[in-house]
């Protein structure tokens, strides 16, 4: 009878009931939890992309420039076959690839050195500074590196004594900034990567005798791959989309975001079909990348 007197009440009811069941089933309570994200996904992101895509086998008409809903693949094979979004298409590839490599060269020495050489309280603070730009507003940042490269700017005062004239604006312009403004986003991945790489392994490989260069190489490098990688899925994603930096900084430069904007207004089809490509290229280096083990070190 004490036993029975001490024993905590029994839930009662049907929200006992559900209780119980969610304290069997693990499964369940995981699948409660992630319902209402992935349905917000499902509908919003995975939704949109589908009326993205279904929208692109539309049709405008000539003198209303309404959307017909006549299906036909007209706007696939004018992307795939007028030299213009070509010539746009692989010159932001070109500009995808240019910005990745860029912020990879210049992040990694940074990330060794946060990582692997400073202290643990100067390390904190550096890792506030790699931060502390994301904290300003990406088009205070575009329009200040208009300022730079402008006629009268920074650059052109510095180069002047010397007979060179400012940069402008252009394809360098837009590189420049779109590997300054992701930076950040390289630097993070390829810190954690380092920060976690075994310290006894550099120790080996230096008492066997190997340089600086061929650690770096044979070690570092081989482990540090993925965490590379994965930076690179933000620069090369976010480079790929951007037009607004393009806008700003970019003079006559075209790329697939600003041939999409162009298009939105006049033929929505064929905006929507150019946005299939960065789209698929998009996935197609996701793919490649994911046998690296790069996603996993997101």
């Amino acid at each position: 009878m004490a036993t029975d007197a001490a024993a905590p009440p029994r839930r009662r009811g049907a929200l006992g009931r559900v209780a119980s069941a969610l304290h069997r089933h693990a499964g369940l309570r995981l699948t409660l939890l992630l319902a209402a994200p992935m349905a917000w996904l499902v509908v919003a992101y995975l939704g949109s992309l589908a009326v993205l895509f279904l929208s692109a086998f539309w049709t405008v008409d000539a003198f209303t420039y309404d959307v017909l809903r006549v299906w036909n693949t007209a706007n696939f094979h004018t992307v795939l076959t007028e030299p213009v979004y070509r010539s746009i298409a692989l010159r932001t590839l070109g500009i995808a690839a240019a910005v990745t490599v860029i912020d990879a060269v210049v992040a990694f020495p940074m990330a060794f050195y946060t990582a692997r050489v400073a202290r643990p309280g100067t390390r904190k603070l550096l890792l506030v500074a790699v931060l502390t730009p994301l904290w300003a507003s990406y088009l205070v940042k575009a329009y200040a590196w208009r300022t730079v490269f402008s006629q009268g700017g920074v650059l052109d005062w510095l180069g002047r004594p010397f007979g060179l004239a400012g940069p402008g604006y252009g394809t360098a312009a837009v590189i420049v900034v779109l590997a300054y403004l992701w930076l950040p986003y390289m630097i993070l991945p390829i810190h954690a990567g380092l920060e976690n790489l075994p310290a006894s392994l550099l120790d080996a490989s230096t008492d066997l005798g190997a340089s600086p260069w061929r650690t770096f190489r044979s070690v570092v490098l081989p482990l540090v791959k993925p965490s590379v990688f994965a930076g690179s899925v933000f620069t090369f994603s976010l480079s790929l989309g951007d037009y607004i930096a393009v806008r700003i900084v970019g003079g006559k430069t075209q790329v697939l975001g600003t041939a999409i904007a162009d298009n939105v207004t006049l033929d929505l089809p064929l905006a929507a079909a150019l946005s299939c490509v960065p789209v698929a290229l998009i996935v197609g280096y996701l793919l490649a990348v994911r046998r690296s083990g790069a996603l996993d070190s997101l």
